[in-house]
């Protein structure tokens, strides 16, 4: 199939594309790297008037780290994040799960920010944004704000962001000490979504104790979701007290809004969203315990 006509637009900077969005209105879109947005369109399961093509902005586009924190453009690809030695030092849990998006042609296009914006509660970019405490970074022709990760995610495939806003970066804090990061997802074939995956970070004082830890859960729920009942239990706890099978079924917990669909039972991803979280925790622990 093809998509119903549209108007193309191709700003050359946020200012104009931010205010392209405010003039047009809801019948407009931000078109990113077009991974999940063109196939969308494509199978007409969306329609707009306009397309505002960001892909020209170059100053959408960067890794800088920034005091505490390492912010990246919206427009950043994909393939550069898997690539950047200062994202795999200062946020490595972004290079970890990074090969597990789709295939190298889909990272070659797609972007941090067409990734986050999209909220797909099955994509690896939200869980992770969920886990660390992201920041997102949006303008519009009002001016410019941020929006907690937290704050961020509104529903699924949506947002708390305005349709005349746009998201132009995020900024990731950055761990410090004996840390640990770990990804684990459980897909039909490898580049498919997943049926359930965990992202983890885990952070340890000088008596092996958790002082800090992340556990962001991809697939189980109508958003990206993050354990955070089962992170308060384990802060503060011996790291060597913690099995890993009882850590999953600790994230599982609180979940509420489990996907049950032709893909698997809401039963059989909880099962399998359990076993993710362990084996990542096994992983990110290990590594947070060698410093």
């Amino acid at each position: 199939m093809k998509p119903a006509p549209f108007e193309y637009h191709a700003p050359e900077t946020a200012a104009e594309a931010a205010t392209l969005l405010g003039e047009l209105g809801d019948g407009a879109k931000v078109l990113a790297g077009g991974q999940s947005l063109v196939p969308m369109l494509a199978l007409r399961l969306a329609v707009f008037e306009h397309l505002v093509d960001i892909g020209r902005v170059a100053e959408l586009q960067g890794i800088e780290r920034r005091d505490d924190a390492l912010w990246i453009g919206a427009g950043t690809t994909q393939a550069r994040i898997e690539a950047s030695d200062e994202v795999a030092s200062a946020v490595p849990l972004l290079t970890k799960v990074t090969p597990f998006i789709g295939h190298f042609q889909i990272r070659n296009r797609g972007t941090v920010g067409g990734s986050i914006a999209h909220a797909d509660p099955a994509a690896e970019y939200p869980a992770v944004a969920l886990a660390l405490d992201a920041t997102m970074h949006v303008t519009s022709s009002k001016g410019g704000r941020t929006i907690a990760a937290r704050d961020f995610f509104d529903g699924l495939w949506t947002t708390t962001m305005e349709a005349d806003d746009l998201l132009v970066g995020a900024s990731f804090p950055i761990w410090s000490g004996r840390r640990g990061f770990a990804v684990e997802e459980f897909a039909r074939r490898h580049g498919d979504f997943a049926i359930a995956g965990a992202t983890i970070g885990v952070e340890l004082d000088d008596a092996d104790r958790i002082g800090r830890c992340a556990i962001g859960l991809i697939g189980l729920g109508s958003t990206p979701e993050r354990a955070e009942a089962a992170e308060a239990e384990l802060v503060g706890r011996p790291i060597a007290d913690m099995e890993p099978d009882d850590v999953g079924r600790l994230a599982m917990a609180g979940l509420r809004s489990v996907p049950d669909d032709l893909h698997g039972s809401a039963e059989f991803r909880t099962r399998v969203g359990a076993a993710m979280v362990a084996r990542a925790w096994r992983t990110a622990s290990t590594e947070a315990g060698r410093g």
